[in-house]
């Protein structure tokens, strides 16, 4: 920032899990004095991992251990927190917002970073709410940012109101039916399941996740499914909700209505049927949406340059004039925590050199997809790609690539299964259920681009009671990522557990390994357990 010059006036909209690790970036700035922000956040509690929510809502994690941002921290730094309001409208030539309480605040630089929201399937008997433009000009600004009233017994899993009336349910011994079988849903059924509820998972397709999975992994999910105790109603597509009358005289849900007419009873209608950008205060604004807000590769807006999105909100394309003329754009926001994290810090970045009016950094390397792991204590899935491939597959590439091999392997008896999809022996894509230590492998190969082995069934050696035939030493190099959703590695864990850090949340606070999507938590006691018995054995 040049002598005299005032402050950047930048304006987060959305305090969630991406908008409070902007925050955080961007608090050196602020001390500095060279930017002022203000931030708003529709809900009154502090920044949480809705990843974890739903062990919340079992007891399996509290309140406490998923926060992810100390507000008072920023305002201790001269950050404006305002926290349970709602953005209701952009006014994009004076560049000020409105909030729910009447007040506005101007901004030099807007930042989206809304999130997502639970979608509502179409069922009778529930509301449908709509955010395209004229069904928010009819509506005006009472549902933007708000999410929509459902039926008593009926909820979704996002927020900490969500979990705790799931965890009232649960402690109840209600009987839970799950609606949706994407990797969230199946992740709660499991847990509620596992804490001795009633469960019940109802999905139009043939096999869970469908999105991830191939037919021979879904088929060996499902089975895993029914013994961990989860009822599994395949092939059925909902229609309607029937509703009793409750204690306090009020209609209450009473039963999920199929297309192939089955009632499914239950006391809580869990709806998990995938999720949303909250778009819509963009979309009033007359900013170009999508499947989100539509952004460049360096997040700024189509329609403005002085507007931002980052996290489930934002939906990356790049902007050519091809793109530009077409009405249905491709991709979709990643729906995953760490690009979102990864979004907030190359923004924090742009805006502070902005601030100081130094050189913008480059754009942010595409993201690659992501593996997509459910959590679970006796079902580990992970996916990547697209392994939707007929294992016999000899169609030549496209181009000069060398050719795509397939290798399958299954053993459904015992709840295994594995699939890979190669080019020049290098992971393009691979689903495994039942098969932790391989998966982990797998993922550090993917992330790397490696090779991998010539004989692939060495591969199947991890998971067995014998897996010194293998060489897992890269597993422990200093440089292997750990936490793929904060970048965190091994020399990271070593040199904090060193400091002291010994458990897996002393690890989160220091350097926020598993605080993201949770699935490297067995790594990181794995580490703790290497690094403190290198310790203790080390000469004085």
């Amino acid at each position: 920032m040049s002598e005299g010059a005032p402050p950047l006036r930048v304006v987060i909209v959305g305090f969630g899990p991406v908008g409070a690790r902007l925050c955080e970036e961007l608090l050196p700035a602020v001390k500095t004095g060279s930017m002022a922000l203000t931030v708003i956040g529709a809900e009154s509690d502090a920044p949480y991992n809705r990843v974890l929510v739903a062990e919340l809502a079992v007891d399996r994690a509290d309140a406490a251990g998923i926060t992810l941002h100390d507000p008072q921290e920023s305002m201790r730094a001269g950050v404006d927190v305002r926290l349970g309001t709602r953005a209701v409208s952009v006014d994009r030539a004076i560049k000020q917002i409105e909030l729910s309480n009447g007040e506005r605040v101007a901004y030099d630089r807007l930042v989206l970073a809304t999130g997502a929201r639970a979608n509502i399937p179409t069922l009778t008997g529930i509301h449908r709410p709509a955010f395209d433009v004229d069904s928010l000009a009819r509506s005006g600004a009472s549902v933007i940012g708000a999410d929509p009233v459902l039926p008593n017994g009926v909820t979704v899993l996002r927020d900490l109101a969500d979990a705790e009336r799931v965890r009232a349910a649960v402690s109840e011994g209600a009987r839970l039916v799950v609606l949706g079988a994407g990797v969230l849903g199946l992740e709660f059924a499991l847990l509620a399941a596992g804490a001795d509820a009633e469960v019940a998972v109802v999905h139009h397709g043939a096999t869970p996740m469908p999105r991830s999975l191939d037919r021979g992994a879904g088929i060996v999910l499902s089975r895993a499914l029914r013994e961990a105790g989860v009822e599994v109603y395949a092939h059925s597509r909902a229609e309607s909700v029937g509703f009793r009358t409750g204690d306090d005289g009020e209609p209450a849900f009473d039963a999920l209505v199929t297309a192939d007419g089955n009632y499914v009873r239950g006391d809580l209608l869990v709806l998990s049927c995938g999720v949303g950008a909250r778009a819509e205060l963009a979309t009033a604004a007359g900013i170009r949406t999508a499947a989100g807000i539509v952004v460049d590769e360096q997040l700024r807006s189509w329609s403005d340059d002085d507007v931002f999105a980052i996290g489930d909100c934002a939906h990356v394309v790049e902007r050519t004039v091809e793109t530009n003329a077409l009405t249905r754009l491709p991709g979709a926001p990643s729906g995953l925590i760490g690009p979102g994290w990864r979004q907030a810090e190359w923004l924090a970045r742009r805006l502070v050199a902005e601030s100081a009016c130094a050189a913008l950094p480059a754009a942010p390397p595409a993201e690659r997809d992501c593996v997509v792991m459910l959590k679970a204590d006796r079902v580990d899935v992970a996916a990547v790609g697209d392994v939707d491939v007929d294992i016999w597959d000899a169609s030549p590439p496209d181009d000069s690539a060398p050719l795509r091999h397939v290798a399958q392997w299954a053993d459904p008896q015992h709840g295994r299964y594995l699939k890979l999809v190669t080019r020049g022996g290098v992971l393009q894509a691979f689903t495994s259920v039942g098969m932790p230590r391989t998966a982990a492998e797998l993922t550090l190969l993917y992330d790397r681009r490696g090779e991998l082995p010539a004989d692939r069934s060495l591969l199947l050696r991890m998971d067995g009671a014998d897996d010194s035939a293998i060489a897992r030493s890269d597993a422990f190099a200093p440089e292997t990522t750990v936490c793929l959703c904060n970048g965190v590695n091994v020399e990271a864990i070593g040199d904090s557990v060193a400091r002291g850090n010994d458990t897996v949340a002393c690890l989160g606070r220091d350097t926020r390994a598993g605080t993201g999507c949770g699935g490297c938590k067995p790594r990181l006691v794995e580490l703790i357990e290497r690094f403190t018995s290198s310790a203790q054995v080390a000469p004085a």
